[in-house]
C-alpha cells in the first residue's frame, strides 16, 4: 500500500472514532448530568509507513491518541420533583457502584425498596460519612442547600459531595457516572457548592456545535475517500504503463 493510501485510511479510521464519540454525545444531549466527550488527535508513524513500497519517506499518520471529557456545567432545569437535585459549583455526588464508589452529576434520585436513596441507575447515594441515606416511604423529603436530607423535621444525613484536584483520572462508566482510576488523586469534600432541590443539571452537549462538527466530519470523510480513489487510479495507471513498456 502506498503512502497516500496509508495516510487516507488512517484518517478515515480516526474520523470513525470521532464520529462514534459525536454520535454518543448527540444521543445523550437530553441526559441529565451527561458530560461531553471529545478527542485528542496525534501523529503516528506506523511500520507500514516506515517501509513504504515506493521507497519514499515515512508517512505521519493521523490518529486519535485519547479522549477527554468536558466537565463544564450544563444548564439548570426546573423539574419540581423533590427527588431531583442539582449541584451548583464543582463537585460530584458519590454512589456505590458494582465495583466501588462512582461519582456523578446526575441528581435524578429515587428510593430503593430497601429505603435507600439512589441515583437513576439504582446505585445507593452516600452521605458525607460514606454511608447510605435511609428514608421513609410516602413522606415528603426536604433537601437543604447544604445537602442535608430531612423528613418531618428529622435529619436523615447530609449528602456527600466531593471534588478532585484533577478530573484527568476520572473514567466514564455508563452515561453519567465516573470511576476514579488514581490512588493519589483522592476525593475530598467539595467547597463553595450548593444543592438545589427540584432541579436537574442538563447535559453540557451543545447540539448546534455538535451538528457543525458532524458536517465537518462528513466532509473530511468525503475528501479522504477521494484520496483513496486517486491513489487507486494512480496505481492502476502505473501498472498499465509498466505493461505497455514490457510489451
Amino acid at each position: 500500500m502506498d503512502n497516500l493510501s496509508i495516510a487516507a485510511v488512517s484518517g478515515l479510521r480516526s474520523r470513525m472514532v470521532s464520529l462514534d464519540l459525536l454520535a454518543n454525545n448527540l444521543a445523550n444531549a437530553g441526559t441529565s448530568g451527561y458530560k461531553n466527550d471529545r478527542e485528542f488527535y496525534g501523529i503516528y508513524a506506523s511500520e507500514d509507513a516506515q517501509s513504504s513500497v515506493d521507497g519514499g519517506s515515512a508517512t505521519a499518520l493521523p490518529v486519535v491518541e485519547s479522549q477527554w471529557t468536558d466537565f463544564s456545567s450544563g444548564e439548570m432545569q426546573v423539574t419540581g420533583n423533590a427527588l431531583d437535585i442539582a449541584i451548583v459549583g464543582k463537585g460530584f455526588l458519590t454512589v456505590t457502584g458494582p465495583k466501588g464508589p462512582l461519582y456523578t452529576r446526575n441528581g435524578n434520585l429515587k428510593i430503593l425498596p430497601t429505603g435507600e436513596l439512589a441515583n437513576a441507575d439504582g446505585y445507593p447515594l452516600l452521605n458525607a460519612g460514606g454511608q447510605t441515606i435511609q428514608v421513609r416511604p410516602n413522606i415528603q423529603i426536604s433537601i437543604a442547600s447544604d445537602g442535608n436530607v430531612s423528613q418531618g423535621g428529622q435529619s436523615l444525613g447530609q449528602i456527600g459531595i466531593v471534588d478532585f484536584k484533577s478530573t484527568d483520572t476520572l473514567r466514564k462508566i455508563g452515561s453519567t457516572s465516573f470511576e476514579n482510576q488514581s490512588t493519589t488523586n483522592l476525593p475530598a469534600p467539595a467547597t463553595n457548592v450548593e444543592v438545589q432541590q427540584g432541579k436537574l443539571e442538563g447535559s453540557n452537549v451543545s447540539v448546534p456545535d455538535a451538528a457543525m462538527r458532524l458536517v465537518a466530519l462528513m466532509r473530511q470523510f468525503e475528501m479522504l475517500q477521494k484520496a483513496i480513489g486517486v491513489s487507486t487510479d494512480m496505481d492502476t495507471k502505473a501498472i498499465q504503463e509498466v505493461a505497455r513498456v514490457s510489451a
